[in-house]
Formats: structure tokens, sequence, C-alpha cells
């Protein structure tokens, strides 16, 4: 693999002066040897000794270029790697030397909303962001054809392979499920984008789902699976809510000694309290005009 090396390139203000100057003083010695040579003739060759200096003077402005904070200018000469320079401000390098700009500021892009079957074979719709930089300008320029590309089908793999590994709800306590544990569905997400997106020297700073739900298809069909479970949940809290009820009553029946019940009596109060705790509707009270029995 190609890393990454930083090359310390001149500084470019400092080189157009020194350019410009040599520039300038080449010019006026032109000007003057054809004056020379138009009053005075004699050999040519002076001339365009200088004309050609002026001319290499000229191209090595060509070496000039500009790097902005957050970027790097990987260098090449003739298909060979020099090295990546980092420094921002005006620069030069060789003019021979091509100069790609790589950007190495945060980005982030949305995948599209993918189709994928859950851990129990439901189908389900999930979309994630990923948030990337790039770290490494050799290995992102060299190890992939497009960087950018690669960061996007990638990413778009890594969250179809997750959403495959994950159930989308969980109908037992314990289980890990895409609604349920985010936090922990981002931590692998990032985890499988980072081992993808290594080699081309992008760094993965945070991944999140952005968007889940059941296809359309079963949609109708999973939500009244969810209410269902909702409602045996609610059911089962509220029937141990009664029990403790009914249990600090009879106990305190009996601490205070208010009324003395058989076995039988206390099962039918038993009885009666879960009814009136449990029930939809209001009770409807009953006047009791005999006796206890």
């Amino acid at each position: 693999m190609i890393h990454e090396i930083e090359k310390r390139a001149p500084n470019g203000i400092l080189i157009l002066l020194l350019l410009l100057i040599v520039i300038a003083l080449t010019i006026w010695r032109v000007i003057k040897a054809a004056v020379w040579l138009g009053e005075y003739g004699g050999e040519a060759g002076w001339l365009i000794g200088l004309v050609v200096l002026l001319v290499v003077e000229i191209f090595l402005l060509a070496g000039l270029f500009t790097v902005a904070p957050n970027e790097g200018r990987v260098l090449q000469l003739f298909g060979k790697y020099v090295g990546t320079a980092k420094e921002p401000g005006l620069r030069w390098a060789n003019p021979f030397y091509t100069k790609k700009r790589v950007s190495m500021r945060v980005r982030n892009f949305e995948t599209g909303k993918l189709k994928v079957n859950d851990q129990r074979g439901n189908p389900i719709e999930i979309a994630a962001v990923v948030v990337w930089k790039v770290i490494d300008t050799a290995e992102a320029v060299f190890e992939v054809d497009d960087y950018q590309h690669y960061v996007q089908i990638q990413s778009e793999a890594a969250v179809r392979g997750m959403a495959t590994e994950y159930p989308y709800d969980v109908f037992e306590e314990g289980d890990i499920s895409l609604v349920s544990h985010t936090g922990e569905i981002s931590e692998k997400l990032k985890k499988q984008v980072q081992e993808r997106l290594g080699k081309a020297g992008v760094n993965v700073t945070e991944t999140r789902i952005s968007h889940l739900a059941y296809s359309p298809e079963i949609a109708s069909a999973m939500l009244q699976r969810q209410q269902a479970a909702a409602v045996i949940a609610a059911r089962k809290k509220i029937v141990e809510g009664a029990v403790g009820m009914v249990e600090n009553a009879l106990e305190l029946l009996s601490e205070q000694r208010v009324l003395e019940l058989d076995e039988e009596r206390k099962a039918n109060m038993v009885s009666n309290l879960l009814v009136v705790l449990c029930s939809d509707s209001r009770p409807q009270p009953v006047v009791n005009a005999g006796s206890l029995y």
C-alpha cells in the first residue's frame, strides 16, 4: 500500500517575488540587447539566449499553487508519487509536478432508503448518515479509483449487512434490535463501515440510523402486532399491581382484625377485587341487604 508522505513545499510568495524580479531584469536585458543589436549589429546568439532564459523563468511560475486549510495537494512527477503538501498558503513546487487537490474536511452523506430483510426475514426500509474525512491522501488517491464513490457504495453495503444481523424490534427482554438499541447499533455500524473504508485512507467519525421502518406491504400487519404486544405488556403490569393491592388488603384486614374470612370468602374477595382492578369498564356497585353469608 502507498502511504502518505508529507512534503514541505517552499513559500510561494517569496518565490513569486524573486521570479518577478528576475523576469523584469531579463526583459530589460532583452530590450537592451535588441537595441544594441539594431544599432551596432553582431551575433544574435546572446539575444536568443536571453529570450530562452525569459521563457524558462516564465515557465517556473507554473510551479505556484495554493493549499487551503484542511486540504492536501498530492504531488506526482511523471506518475511517481512524490509527497503531499498540506501547509496552507501559496506554495511552489516543480512545474512538472501534477498537483491533485484532496479535501481533508469533515463530510457527511445520507444513504438512500435501502430495502432489506432483518434477522427474522421481515422486509424493512433503512437509511443511515455517515460522517467521514480523509486522513491519508495517498491511500485515497492511489488505493481506490474514486474514493468518494467508494465511500458511498461501501457504506450502503455495510448498512445492508448490519440490518440483516438484527431484528427490527424485540418481543423478549434482553434481545438487541434496530429500534430499541440505537446506540449499540450505531457503534456496530461505525465499526463495519470503518473496516471497509480503512484501505481508502478514510476515517469514519460517526454513523447514525436516519430512517427505519417496516416496508409498506407489511407495515399495517406489524403495527397490529406491536399494538397487541403493547396491550399484553400493559395487562401484565395491571395484573401485577392488582395482585399486590389485593395482597396488601388481605394483610391489613388480618392485622387490624376488621373481618375474619375463611378461605372460601377470601377467594371470593380476591376474585371480586381482581375483576374491579383489572376491568376496562367502571365497576357497578352492588348493595348487600342481607347478611354477610
